[in-house]
């Protein structure tokens, strides 16, 4: 007994008594949730974590400078919530990323861990909570219900602003490359068929443009999560939580953050509805169908190296295949459109879980944090693997980019304000059916002189609004007539 006793000590509750591992920080709220909970041995995302345990020391130092708790035990809980912000005892945060309670195995996770680490902090033995209890004092003034959804929010707020960096980011490499291929002529393609003449340039920057639309949606996302309804506890009334501790936790959560962060206006609302979260996922969905469209199109435009379109080549960053010698593989575009799907059913997964709280609570606030803040983690390290392992070493091969252009039949409807679009149809098939340029078949059948062709060939007349050489062809008439 005596040797079981040490690695064991006893924890009790409404329930009964449970044997708690003498080492962990956790206690008994935690040991009933490993058993009830082990479903998916995935974690809580950290920034939950850190989230949860700045709320905690925001309320530790706000019932200390009112008078509800004492010095000393708020200090300690202030030190051990200082220790899980940085990064340590994370380890003891145990509970499956989907509980039930609306995140309640969570909060006490956080507060059994906080109030362990506290009662060392003071000399004396975990599970001794005569010194700190994790409801009494470190649960102070709150309520899952409103911890919870306060923490997520600074979470998300967090990784919404290194989100939005990796966005900008990835924009700024894709105008690089806008820039430096601007000049570069290359076969327009519409529904997998060619099309009428692009530069490179203008393909990356509508690329660049998507990019910057999603870079502004989630800068204004930040906007949506700055409400919070600490303070509200268990339905948004704030029953047990006075109003001077109410007003001054938003205070030094504030400075703690250094967000803009505000009490809700509506704390009832706002502790039972989630449809913001459901607003910033559609952000990111958006982002996501855009990360997914560009993977897709350089993916495309890569293809071969010699039986494909091949005119991107990409960085080649690892060998390709097991068992074919010198393949490689555009896998940084198959990690980006598999991160993007991925994100778009995270938004699904929030839509119908914020869509199904009922009367004054959001049981499926664990479900939502889960798929947000993964959504806004793969968002923010894949955009950035993008730009940097991907869109930066791409080299355009204008050699192909010449030669798909020059057999093209796509560049005929250059031509047709000239010919019309009947005559301009029968040079195109003439082209196709005798393999050979359609610029040879003009001059062949003395429609345009080679100086007419190339004045209407180049790139600034083909991409830009008007008549490509219109002006051109206009001067040299009035020469000929003069």
């Amino acid at each position: 007994m005596g040797k079981k006793d040490s690695i064991y000590r006893v924890e009790r509750d409404l329930l009964g008594s449970l044997e708690i591992p003498a080492d962990k920080y956790y206690g008994i709220h935690t040991q009933r949730a490993i058993e009830n909970f082990s479903v998916s041995g995935m974690k809580v995302h950290p920034e939950l974590i850190t989230a949860f345990a700045i709320v905690k020391k925001a309320a530790a130092l706000a019932n200390k400078e009112i008078g509800l708790l004492e010095k000393k035990i708020a200090e300690a809980i202030i030190l051990a919530s200082e220790d899980i912000i940085g990064g340590h005892l994370h380890e003891d945060i145990v509970v499956d990323a989907f509980q039930g309670g609306a995140g309640t195995s969570l909060n006490m996770n956080i507060n059994e861990v906080i109030a362990n680490r506290a009662i060392e902090l003071m000399g004396g033995q975990k599970g001794d909570y005569s010194l700190v209890d994790p409801i009494d004092h470190v649960n102070l003034g709150q309520s899952t219900n409103d911890t919870y959804p306060t923490a997520l929010r600074i979470a998300a707020i967090k990784l919404i602003r290194e989100a939005a960096s990796s966005m900008a980011h990835l924009q700024g490499e894709l105008q690089v490359k806008e820039k430096a291929y601007a000049s570069i002529l290359k076969v327009g393609r519409t529904e997998m068929q060619d099309a009428v003449p692009v530069t490179v340039g203008q393909e990356f920057g509508a690329w660049a443009e998507g990019v910057a639309r999603d870079w502004w949606r989630l800068y204004k996302a930040e906007e949506r999560l700055r409400q919070v309804n600490i303070g509200g506890t268990a339905v948004g009334t704030g029953l047990n939580a006075g109003k001077t501790y109410i007003y001054r936790v938003i205070e030094i959560l504030r400075d703690l953050t250094g967000f803009g962060l505000a009490r809700a206006e509506n704390p009832f609302e706002a502790t039972q509805n989630a449809d913001i979260y459901g607003e910033v996922s559609g952000f990111l969905k958006a982002a996501a169908i855009n990360l997914a469209k560009i993977a897709s199109d350089i993916r495309l435009l890569s293809s071969g190296p010699k039986a494909g379109i091949g005119e991107l080549k990409l960085p080649e960053v690892q060998a390709g295949s097991s068992i074919m010698p010198g393949k490689v593989n555009p896998v940084i575009t198959e990690m980006v459109t598999e991160l993007s799907y991925q994100i778009i059913a995270n938004d699904v997964a929030i839509s119908i879980a914020s869509a199904s709280g009922q009367l004054e609570l959001n049981p499926f606030m664990p479900l939502i944090a889960h798929c947000l803040l993964g959504s806004l983690t793969l968002l923010k390290n894949g955009a950035r693997l993008f730009a940097d392992r991907c869109i930066k070493g791409i080299v355009v091969d204008e050699e192909k980019c010449s030669s798909h252009f020059k057999a093209s039949q796509g560049i005929v409807t250059a031509f047709a304000p000239y010919i019309g679009y009947k005559k301009a149809t029968d040079i195109a098939l003439k082209s196709y059916e005798r393999n050979i340029p359609v610029t040879e078949i003009l001059i062949e059948e003395g429609l345009f002189t080679e100086d007419e062709i190339e004045a209407i060939l180049k790139p600034e007349e083909l991409t830009t609004p008007g008549i490509a050489g219109a002006k051109y062809l206009r001067e040299k008439r009035k020469k000929h007539e003069s």
